[in-house]
């Protein structure tokens, strides 16, 4: 009872973290264009990334709890690498839209209402830190990613509401946009190496956290066991790994010994 409902309270804070956040970033758009302002349209891109990783994230949790069957053997685990990868996509295109108009701006500065930036970089500090502290509490990774990913939303909406007060008192064109391309840029860095991560796990690598010749070494050395071929090592999604092994013994006298050797080999993976 107990674990059915910790799922229970991750799927509705995430329910809850996807809504605030969608209907966040569809005001900031609009707000961006209204207020003239590339940066709050930068961080509008970001929060649509933001928006369809926890719609991703609140659909794989109810999608998790679907037991193994005769189309997914394994589950549904690896359903998550999908997401990662439209996600990663989402935001480079709109990343290299947002540099564009930024650049734009630098070359032809425009005036921007500093007035409406200070009161969205208030919303949305308020929004985000609320989505993030109903999901610091949460007990699954799924909520413990998320709710660090919209802390970084906080921080650069602290930033823009510090250009947004330096521009109401003095108003440099140019802030506006080199603010944009700066939180731009850090996204496109996090985003690139998300899709490293995702594309390596796609393309079934071992999982960097494991040695496979330490582990092989290990099962060698485990008494009745002759030899190993055909080891593999990958992971679902990134937290769930995978091990598979033809493993030949050595001096089996009866079947005990082979039941035996495979809970060592077993404890071993552990």
């Amino acid at each position: 009872m107990g674990h059915q409902h910790s799922h229970d309270n991750s799927g509705k804070n995430l329910k809850l973290a996807f809504f605030l956040n969608l209907a966040f970033t569809i005001l900031e758009f609009i707000g961006g264009l209204y207020v003239n302002s590339v940066a709050i349209i930068s961080d509008a891109v970001h929060d649509l990334g933001d928006s369809l990783s926890l719609g991703t994230s609140w659909y794989l949790d109810n999608k998790s709890k679907k037991d193994s069957n005769s189309k997914f053997s394994y589950g549904y685990r690896r359903f998550s690498l999908l997401g990662a990868l439209i996600n990663s996509l989402v935001l480079i295109g709109g990343s290299i839209y947002v540099i564009y108009e930024a650049v734009g701006r630098i070359l032809e500065p425009e005036h921007s209402d500093a007035q409406g930036m200070i009161i969205f970089a208030i919303i949305g500090v308020v929004v985000n830190g609320y989505a993030a502290y109903k999901l610091s509490s949460g007990k699954t990774m799924n909520e413990k990613v998320v709710s660090w990913h919209l802390m970084e939303d906080v921080l650069g909406w602290v930033a823009v509401l510090v250009v947004g007060i330096v521009l109401y008192f003095k108003d440099i064109h140019y802030l506006d946009p080199a603010l944009s391309l700066i939180i731009t840029l850090y996204i496109l860095y996090n985003v690139f190496k998300r899709l490293k991560e995702t594309l390596f796990i796609f393309l079934q690598g071992v999982p960097q956290d494991l040695d496979i010749e330490k582990i092989k070494q290990e099962i060698l050395n485990v008494k009745n066991v002759k030899s190993l071929h055909h080891t593999h090592i990958w992971s679902q999604e990134g937290e769930h790994h995978v091990f598979t092994s033809h493993v030949i013994l050595k001096n089996i006298e009866n079947f005990d010994q082979v039941i035996l050797t495979k809970k060592q080999i077993k404890d071993c993976l552990k």
